[in-house]
Order: structure tokens, then C-alpha cells, then sequence
């Protein structure tokens, strides 16, 4: 069984991702791509289905850091006989298209007796490989994939695992090179482990000086703009939700997806986080991943897609892992990727609005996609979807759908308005003041003085507080305000916000509750930003930096009752939160991303 997510950090080369828990264990690694079969899954099972852990024989404590401005994580042991550190890192991709993970153990005072540990394990921690000891080490292969272990240290391979045991004393520097290649392919040794190692801190540090991090939340958002980066495929331009699969939204629950995708619910706040904190090259990247996934016919824009655009992304349940922590199914693949979701033709008609804002050239395609789009839009507004959370009930007419429906017409108009593109301008006008009207007709509840989850329906949902952000209504309407103290009253847990009260009629699945919804969380505070209530959104951005982890990492949810996080991890949607929200409560920057959005709407009555 894995150690609490709040425990694990990350690692990762652009194209895969590591996690390290803090005692010196590499328990999910899925190589070479963030969708790929992992080779160590003791995160979702037991340390059978393979993991790789460096660490003193005896300790009394461990710290960590990351080097400052990097993702190169040094880990502090501490024991009777001494301390050491443990330095691990994956560099970016350059002169080798396979990844690479490199472990350096240095010691720092004394002399510390240390253990490695080595269990390969192919296919979801199902296959165990053939291992063949080599002059550098060992190579381990099943099928199409091999793993290579080079260090000078020597191995002993017993219960189809390997361990060594060596001492480190002041300045001994020790390396281990874990580097993967298809089978078919040739092996090779590395040179200088360590000074690969700071040329990738070099990277880093390089990288986020191109970042605009000023502000009493420099660090913070670093962090997450790092975080960000990690998770973005570099040879796409996409960016995947999590390196991980199947991290319950509930101990023991079922509800356990896979988020190794990129799903276009997150674009135009992604695409914000990235402009307001100076990555253009970056927010160009996305942009063109968006334009790239979206070509072709407009009614089969799907909501997820593979890292670099794969449009097929089967379900299935891997039977042979037990879950974290007894969550079971463990899931492959995304089933929602066959989902109906209105939302996604605002989000990509809203990411390309914002990066002509922005002063991204558009390219010769762009608009006539838009303008394809739009012609879906014309009669396919008014179908019910599976909404933006990805209910596996049946479909409804979900508030937030037809509000980014709405979205998507406003930034066409916009399009034209502003930027002198062509196109049936008063057409469009008019189908937006449509969607607009029924909107506020059919979603909005006077007894209740709130709008509701979907058309018919009494329930409450924390998308809503995206009316404000898009522009739909005026943060001052009343029905806004209404809508926040309904969900401040009912959706409120500790002070964080839950997407919705679960019911197994709209979810389509078993009774059982999940964490508090971070994302969410953080778009309550931009509303108390955009209402001019600064401390308060102040205050409860504090209160979410809080529960980060000791690196300053966040997964999609947090249980307040027991302290925890849930939910796949670390989460990008709820770090592209964070530095939105940081910009937006930060003094002195102008126009913060909130009211940009909001000032792109407002072109309905707001009657």
C-alpha cells in the first residue's frame, strides 16, 4: 500500500512523471508517457506490483525540498550514525527520446549504513520481468519494454526483487540511473549522473525565470507554474490533469478515474494562468493543442483527449490491484471520453478569444473552425449532456452547459466586434440573447432565490459560481448573490466547497461521499475578488495554501474532516486555481484574470 498523498512529491521530464514518498520510495512511475503502463504501481496495490526505495537502514527523521525554482527533490535523512541526502530527478528529454530517473545519494556527515530496494514490475505491477545482470548493473524485460539500472554499487536478486547495502560517508556521491527503452532497442551508460543532474536543476531554474511570480504569493504560484509545466506533454503542448490513475474521491469509494488526459473543461483558466504569469510560448502551445484536438466534424468535440490528441481512450479495471488504500476499481482509460459536454465548445471558443487578447497570432484556421463550431452550436445548445462533472446518469440540461453555451456565442460576437472578424455578427447576437433568456427562465429557482444544477432540478451545483467569471451576469445581480449565499450555506465544509451534494439519480452511480471540490474553492474566492470582497478572498486563499503539502503540492480534493487530500494527485487544475486566484487577489497588477473574463461577457441583457 502506498504512503498518504500528502506524503509523495513529484518528479517528472515533460513527458512522464514520477512520485516520491518521503521516505525515499518511488511508488508510481508509468514510462514513457504519462498514459503509458506504469512499472511501479505500489501506489494503487502492494509493494509486489513494484516499487524502488533508497533510504538508511535506520532513521530518525526525514525533510525535504525542492532545489529553489526547480522540480529536483533532496530528500534529508537524518539517523543515529549520520545524514545523507537523497537528490532525484528526471531530466528533459533532449539527446535521448527514453526517460530517465536519476537517484543520487550524497552523504553529508558520519558514515550511514543505507538500503536499496528494486522491484520491477511491468503492466500495472502485473508482469514480472526477466532480469539479466549487466557490467553497469542489470537490464529487466518483458515484451516490448526493458529497464536498465546503472550504478556502481553491487546487487543481489532474491524473491524476484533486487537490494543492495552500502555506506556513504561526508562528500561520497552514489548514483543510480533507472533509464527505459523498448526491447528492441539498444542499451546504454551515462557518463556523468551528477552532472546531469544539475544541468537539469540548470533547466528549471532557467525556465521559471521567465515566469512573473512577483507578489506576497511569488512562491506559491512558482510552485504550482512548475507543477503546471511538469504535467505538460512538450512535444504537444497538452497538458494532462494528473500523473496518476484511479485516486479515490473517497477512502474506500468507487469513485476512481483515470486522469492521465487532458480534458478541455480547463482550458481558459489554463490558458490565463499561463498568459498572466508571462509564458506565451506556453499559452501558444495550448492553444494549439486545443486547435489540433478540435479539427474536425464540430458535434464530435470530445471533452477528453490523449496527451498528444489521441481521441480513443477505452475503460478498463485492472482486477490485480487491491486500490489505494482498498478503493476499488483501479480504472484505465476514460470512459467520458464518449460524453456529450456542452461546456467544451465555450471553453475552446473562449481560449482562442483570450489569446488574441493576449496578442497570440491567430492561425489561418482558427476562425473557420470557430465558425464551424458555431454552426453546431445553432441547434446543438439545446441538448442535454452529461455537464461538466460527467454524471453516468442520463443526460439533463445542465445550468452550467447552457451558460457556457452562452460563452461560446458571446466570444464569436466578440470575435467580430473587437478583432473585425467575419461572420453572421446579429445571427449570433441574437442565438446568445436565446440562450441567454432561457438560461434565466429555466435554471434560476425565485423561491430558492439561486440558480440550480440543472433545468427542472432544486439542487444546488459549485459550478454555478462560474456565472459571474464568464460574464454571464453582473457580480452585483442579485441572483449572483443569491446563488453564492445558497452555496456558502449548503456546499460549504469546513470552508471549502463541494461540487454538489452526490445523488446516485444524476450520478448514475453507488451512494458515497467524496472530498471538497479545491478548484471550486479557489473560484469562490475569485467571486469574492470580482464582488470586491478582498478579504475575504484573501483569507480563504490562505486557508487553501494551508493544506498543500510539504513541497507545495495539491490534489483535486481534501477531506476536512480527516486532514486529508484525495483524488488524483497533484492535480493541475487546482494549481492553474491557484495562480489565478493569486493574481487575482494581488494589489497593484492592474486587470486581474478574473475581470478580464468577466469584462468579455455582458453582451445579453442582464434582465
Amino acid at each position: 500500500m502506498g504512503s498518504k498523498l500528502e506524503d509523495y512529491a513529484l518528479i517528472g521530464d515533460l513527458e512522464t512523471a514520477a512520485l516520491v514518498s518521503r521516505e525515499g520510495s518511488i511508488d508510481w512511475l508509468c514510462v514513457p508517457r504519462f498514459d503509458s503502463q506504469a512499472c511501479f504501481a505500489a501506489l494503487l496495490g502492494t509493494r509486489e506490483n513494484g516499487y524502488w526505495s533508497i533510504a538508511p537502514s535506520l532513521y530518525r527523521r526525514s525533510t525535504r525540498k525542492y532545489r529553489e525554482n526547480t522540480l529536483v527533490l533532496e530528500t534529508r535523512f537524518e539517523a543515529d550514525d549520520g545524514v545523507v541526502t537523497l537528490i532525484d530527478c528526471m531530466p528533459i528529454r533532449a539527446g535521448y527520446k527514453q526517460p530517465h530517473l536519476l537517484r543520487l545519494v550524497r552523504g553529508e556527515s558520519g558514515r550511514v549504513h543505507m538500503r536499496m530496494e528494486l522491484a520491477i514490475r511491468f503492466d500495472y505491477g502485473m508482469t514480472v520481468p526477466w532480469v539479466k545482470k549487466r557490467h553497469f548493473g542489470l537490464t529487466a524485460l518483458s515484451g516490448a519494454h526493458a529497464l536498465q539500472l546503472q550504478t556502481p554499487v553491487q546487487m543481489e536478486g532474491r524473491d524476484f526483487r533486487h537490494y543492495a547495502e552500502f555506506d556513504v560517508g561526508p562528500g561520497d556521491v552514489v548514483p543510480f540511473v533507472l533509464a527505459y527503452h523498448s526491447s528492441l532497442e539498444t542499451e546504454h551508460t551515462l557518463e556523468d549522473a551528477g552532472a546531469w543532474t544539475e544541468d537539469t536543476a540548470k533547466w528549471w531554474q532557467d525556465w521559471t525565470s521567465k515566469c512573473n511570480c512577483e507578489g506576497p504569493y511569488s512562491e506559491a504560484v512558482t510552485r504550482s507554474l512548475i507543477t503546471l509545466k511538469a504535467l505538460t506533454n512538450q512535444s504537444s503542448g497538452g497538458i494532462v490533469a494528473a500523473p496518476t490513475t484511479s485516486l479515490p474521491e473517497a477512502i474506500g469509494g468507487q469513485r476512481n478515474w483515470d486522469y492521465r488526459y487532458c480534458w478541455l473543461r480547463d482550458a481558459t483558466f489554463t490558458l490565463y494562468a499561463l498568459v498572466s504569469s508571462g509564458l506565451y510560448a506556453e499559452a501558444e502551445a495550448w492553444r494549439d493543442w486545443l486547435l489540433r484536438v478540435a479539427a474536425g466534424k464540430p458535434s464530435q468535440l470530445q471533452t477528453i483527449y490523449g496527451p498528444t490528441g489521441e481521441r480513443l481512450l477505452p475503460e478498463f479495471v485492472l482486477d490485480w490491484l487491491e486500490g489505494y488504500e482498498g478503493s476499488k476499481p483501479v480504472r484505465v482509460g476514460n470512459e467520458a471520453h464518449r460524453q456529450l459536454q456542452l461546456d467544451v465548445y465555450g471553453e475552446i471558443m473562449d481560449v482562442f478569444h483570450v489569446a488574441r487578447m493576449a496578442g497570440i497570432k491567430d492561425t489561418a484556421d482558427s476562425w473557420q473552425l470557430q465558425r464551424a463550431l458555431m454552426d453546431f452550436l445553432e441547434s446543438g445548445w439545446r441538448r442535454m449532456d452529461n455537464g461538466i462533472w460527467e454524471v453516468r446518469g442520463r443526460r439533463r440540461h445542465f445550468t452550467h452547459s447552457k451558460v457556457l453555451a452562452w460563452v461560446a456565442l458571446d466570444r464569436a460576437v466578440k470575435g467580430c466586434e473587437q478583432f473585425g472578424l467575419d461572420g453572421p455578427v446579429d445571427h449570433w447576437r441574437h442565438l446568445r440573447d436565446r440562450i441567454h433568456a432561457d438560461v434565466l427562465t429555466n435554471a434560476f429557482d425565485a423561491k430558492r432565490n439561486a440558480f440550480v444544477q440543472y433545468y427542472g432540478g432544486s439542487k444546488l451545483d459549485a459550478s454555478l459560481l462560474m456565472i459571474p467569471l464568464v460574464g454571464f451576469l453582473s457580480p452585483d445581480d442579485p441572483r449572483v448573490a443569491g446563488t453564492l449565499e445558497a452555496i456558502e450555506r449548503e456546499l460549504l465544509v469546513d470552508g471549502f466547497v463541494q461540487r454538489y451534494v452526490p445523488d446516485p439519480r444524476v450520478e448514475g452511480l453507488p451512494p458515497e461521499p467524496e472530498g471538497t471540490f479545491l478548484p471550486c474553492t479557489f473560484w469562490l474566492a475569485d467571486n469574492y475578488a470580482l464582488m470586491g470582497r478582498h478579504q475575504e478572498a484573501c483569507d480563504l486563499f490562505e486557508r487553501l495554501l494551508s493544506i498543500r503539502n510539504d513541497v507545495g503540492l495539491l490534489s483535486e480534493e481534501y477531506d476536512a474532516r480527516s486532514k486529508r487530500l484525495l483524488g488524483n494527485f497533484p492535480q493541475a487544475f487546482t494549481h492553474v486555481s491557484l495562480i489565478n486566484t493569486a493574481h487575482n487577489i494581488t494589489a497593484d497588477r492592474g486587470e486581474t484574470p478574473v475581470q478580464q473574463r468577466a469584462r468579455s461577457g455582458g453582451g445579453s441583457p442582464h434582465t
